[in-house]
């Protein structure tokens, strides 16, 4: 594994500064995993976040592989470590279950590099900076939230200097006091209060020893009152327990647990839910609230969008021109008798050649943009992705899939909308003249008229007959094709489905992948256009046509722009309103610059429903 230097993100069985203990395994279930490297927990700016950390279990704790990004930060980061500026590495940890001071299981959520750690065996050992790794629970900023880990000590340098650390000191014995020693030195008081919360916790053991016994869970419980800050809210003043003592005292009351319920009740006893992750419920139970929600894909949102493969592909294969007007001059000289070539008989007139038609048409370029607002206050409070980038790439999509529609069959606007891409500026391949895109249609009756006479259902399925249909349309428009090259198939997913589910008369699949299909088509590739789907248009004499494919070489089709017009970004914040206003735009023309290059499947509904629809609902283009 290549990385850029590694170390102990934590170690087993060493006295943190905060009091915790870290046992052995209690990140097991992360051996493995990928975490962020982070610079001293600071997760609120990106630029804190300096590379990855891959996290190993082993016997000893958890050893991180590290390496750096190309960031700015990370770049002066790994000058620090390879300097040997900074030698400490810290963790941060959620979801703990700890026993005591024990802390038994959690999950890391990011390693930090720290001035100090407070794990005194979390340091760097191998500085190699040639490639990736780290880890870490957070042992740094000596913060303890209840059910969260994260202590990078302020001071750990100070202890490190009076009492260098040595892995094989780490079980040595400290001067603390015994227990029977701490006990003799409690007042009447605190002994009471001292046997009633030993009582009460005998009680409840016993109560989870019966649970368990009729089937209930084996998990380890999380002791709400063990937390050393007594500036949390997750702990029982010494007011609180006098008065649950004076309570319990009572002859009519009696128990510690009636009186702690009272009290709960009167006194609207509970711990930070926000803080602790625990609350005190009307039983008299400690119970664990619902735990905070976490994005199954941390950053950015994810796009719902409508199908890009197909968008990607015209955007790559047209033919990017840096001449925005387009021009093209051609000649049809096929089927020109007057042209031919004639045989000379003596004494007899040379004939004139007949006159050729030239065909020629122009296409002048067109703005097309989005443009968007961000308010500055959202773009401020979003911290947990890039707002602005993430809006642009949006904006960036939406541009890509309405110039791509505009190509392939316009943008679908009535003719008097203001924002209407105009199709003498940009002009769809399936509405372009007959001398440029062969329309042909798809007849279906008489494929099985064809196939199997009047008995349409004896040995052929519905899918068969539409595929055989469909080939046959093909191959026979093929004939006409003058495009370059070979001609990739765009359609619907709907008739792609159909074809691929067609069945011989025993029952097996006549075509078992796409690749075999494009075979039997003779196309290059096929491309499933799910915006193609109830896409009508009308013709000049009035019928409908339902479009069912398009095939073309898209190296035939000029996109054209000039300096100036190609895709730029533009920015300005408006102090009126506060927003940050974006716009994205281009000026570009495009048009088929061959004749006969492309060809257009439909369907003819003019007087009844398309049988291959999979929708009821058509839109007219």
């Amino acid at each position: 594994m290549k990385y850029d230097f590694g170390g102990w993100a934590t170690r087993n069985d060493l006295q943190c500064v905060d009091g915790r203990v870290i046992k052995k395994d209690a990140f097991k279930g992360q051996n493995g995993e990928t975490v962020p490297l982070v610079w001293m927990h600071n997760h609120t700016d990106p630029a804190n976040i300096l590379g990855l950390a891959h996290l190993e279990n082993r016997d000893e704790g958890v050893y991180a592989f590290c390496e750096f990004n190309g960031t700015e930060s990370g770049k002066t980061a790994r000058e620090l470590v390879k300097h040997g500026d900074v030698q400490s590495l810290s963790i941060f940890a959620d979801q703990l279950t700890q026993a005591g001071h024990d802390v038994v299981h959690g999950i890391i959520r990011e390693v930090s590099l720290v001035l100090a750690g407070a794990n005194p065996g979390a340091f760097i050992d191998d500085v190699v900076m040639h490639g990736d790794g780290e880890t870490g629970i957070i042992l740094g900023y000596d913060e303890m939230i209840m059910g969260q880990l994260e202590h990078s000590a302020d001071e750990p340098d100070k202890k490190m200097k009076e009492e260098k650390y040595d892995p094989k000191d780490s079980k040595k014995e400290t001067s603390e006091k015994t227990i029977e020693e701490v006990v003799d030195s409690m007042t009447e008081e605190q002994k009471t209060v001292l046997y009633a919360i030993v009582g009460q916790l005998m009680e409840n053991a016993e109560k989870e020893e019966d649970d368990q016994s009729k089937g209930g869970d084996d998990n380890m419980k999380h002791n709400v009152f063990d937390n050393d800050k007594r500036d949390d809210k997750s702990f029982l003043s010494h007011a609180d327990q006098e008065e649950i003592l004076k309570l319990a005292k009572t002859s009519q009351v009696g128990t510690f647990q009636t009186a702690l319920e009272i009290y709960a009740n009167e006194n609207a006893l509970q711990h930070d839910a926000l803080a602790s992750g625990f609350a005190q419920a009307g039983d008299g139970n400690v119970t664990l609230l619902f735990p905070e929600y976490k994005d199954v894909r941390p950053g950015s949102p994810e796009l719902i969008t409508n199908d890009q493969g197909w968008i990607t592909t015209v955007m790559n294969q047209v033919h990017k021109s840096p001449i925005s007007r387009i021009r093209t001059s051609q000649v049809d000289i096929r089927n020109i008798d007057a042209l031919k070539a004639k045989g000379y008989t003596k004494g007899k007139q040379k004939k004139q050649t007949g006159n050729v038609k030239l065909s020629r048409r122009t296409t002048d370029p067109q703005t097309v943009y989005v443009k968007s607002a961000l308010h500055r206050d959202d773009v401020i409070d979003i911290t947990d992705f890039d707002y602005v980038a993430y809006l642009y790439n949006i904006d960036r999509l939406m541009l890509n899939e309405e110039l791509a529609t505009a190509i392939m069959l316009g943008d679908g606007r009535d003719d008097g909308d203001e924002g209407k891409i105009s199709p003498d500026h940009i002009r769809p391949v399936w509405l372009d003249d007959d001398l440029y895109t062969i329309h042909v249609d798809l007849d279906i009756a008489a494929a099985k008229k064809e196939l199997q006479g009047t008995n349409t259902t004896a040995n052929f399925g519905e899918n068969y007959i539409v595929a055989e249909a469909m080939i046959n349309t093909v191959l026979y428009a093929r004939e006409d094709y003058k495009g370059t090259g070979t001609p990739d198939l765009f359609i619907t997913p709907h008739m792609l489905n159909q074809m691929l589910l067609a069945r011989d008369i025993n029952g097996r699949r006549i075509y078992s992948s796409k690749a075999e299909l494009a075979t039997a088509l003779n196309v290059g590739s096929i491309n499933t256009a799910e915006q193609f789907e109830g896409k009508i248009r009308t013709t000049s004499d009035n019928k409908k046509k339902k479009l069912v494919a398009i095939i073309a070489n898209l190296a035939d089709y000029s996109l054209g722009a000039t300096k100036g017009g190609e895709v730029t970004h533009f920015t300005q914040f408006d102090i009126d309103f506060n927003q940050e206003k974006s716009l994205l735009e281009t000026r570009c023309s495009g048009a088929l610059t061959r004749m006969y290059s492309a060809i257009a499947i439909e369907e003819d509904v003019t007087t009844s429903p398309s049988p291959l629809s999979a929708s009821s609902q058509d839109h007219t283009v």
